[in-house]
């Protein structure tokens, strides 16, 4: 078993070298990443946008894959809403993909859940499966360079204060 301040040593290393303040303490959920290079992002949004992962390098992008018939999706899409209300800073890109549902399906969910969200089209889980989330939902945090630093699994009060203290950190800290 090894000792419990070597764990938390190496637990403060890993947070450190991703760019978070070693003196902030991750909320929970929020795993470190180390060194993995975002895979391709381009997709439409529902609107019929066009959306692509290197056209946003030098911001932070929010990439959260969800779908309607998921339980915590179900849950946590109200919460993303809310932080999509409250968030003023524009330095922060928000990629909220659906996988492999209906235009109906999704129309019918978000307007009653979250309606001020355009949600990028995964059709054919091409995307999905090339991020390959372990679960949904799943949410991956992209540094300016295009590099995962972050991933949370399963749902998360995103809405709260100390994911959105969390979230304006990465954005100031770039």
């Amino acid at each position: 078993m090894m000792h419990k301040s070597l764990m938390i040593s190496l637990l403060l290393l890993a947070v450190s070298s991703s760019g978070f303040a070693a003196s902030q303490v991750l909320p929970k959920g929020i795993l470190p990443v180390t060194d993995r290079v975002a895979p391709p992002l381009v997709l439409a949004d529902i609107d019929g946008g066009k959306f692509s992962l290197v056209e946003q390098k030098g911001k932070w992008v929010f990439v959260h894959f969800w779908a309607s018939w998921c339980g915590p999706c179900r849950r946590e899409i109200p919460a993303i809403q809310r932080l999509l209300e409250t968030s003023k800073n524009k330095s922060l890109v928000f990629a909220i993909i659906n996988t492999a549902e209906s235009e109906d399906t999704i129309f019918n969910f978000l307007g009653v859940m979250a309606p001020d969200i355009v949600p990028l089209m995964d059709r054919d889980g091409l995307v999905t499966e090339a991020w390959k989330p372990r679960g949904l939902p799943s949410t991956y945090l992209v540094d300016p360079a295009g590099v995962i630093r972050y991933q949370a699994l399963g749902g998360r009060p995103w809405d709260e204060l100390e994911y959105m203290r969390f979230l304006d950190s990465l954005v100031v800290g770039k």
